[in-house]
């Protein structure tokens, strides 16, 4: 796994919203067990789907807080890995071919604003590594949000 700083170094963009884009992009690009990225945004108490890189969109585009495995990480107001999405009854099916997932709040000045979710094909696909860099990168995220999506 590459540093945060090295892959903020591929990020380009100016625009918060397209910054999002882009990193989604580099996330799903970068590493093969990130079949699908995503950022959603809290909105009241429904998260709103915001940028995303994957094969497929999900129909998944707002989640209720405390629904899913989503919404159990902004409700916990913490990481959540999830080594067999069959096994968990909070996993709402997006894909077919998914097996983990791994969901990461951001945080803007002590709230939970949002959370990157990551879903991978491959059973028990994240780790802590995982962990550490994708709460850094959301950490760098929530240090540049403007207050709205």
């Amino acid at each position: 796994m590459i540093s945060l700083d090295q892959f903020l170094s591929r990020v380009k963009s100016e625009g918060f919203r397209e910054r999002c884009q882009e990193i989604c992009d580099q996330l799903h690009a970068q590493d093969s067990r990130y079949d699908w990225v995503g950022i959603y945004w809290l909105g009241g108490d429904v998260l709103v789907l915001g940028p995303w890189s994957g094969r497929h969109a999900t129909g998944h585009v707002r989640i209720p807080i405390g629904e899913g495995i989503c919404g159990a990480a902004v409700r916990e107001a913490g990481t959540i890995i999830v080594k067999d999405v069959r096994s968990d009854p909070r996993y709402l099916a997006c894909f077919t071919e998914t097996r983990s997932e791994i969901v990461v709040p951001i945080r803007a000045q002590g709230h939970v604003v949002g959370e990157i979710d990551i879903d991978g094909r491959e059973i028990a696909a994240f780790h802590d590594s995982d962990r550490h860099f994708l709460e850094a990168l959301a950490d760098h995220i929530g240090s540049l949000w403007p207050g709205e999506w």
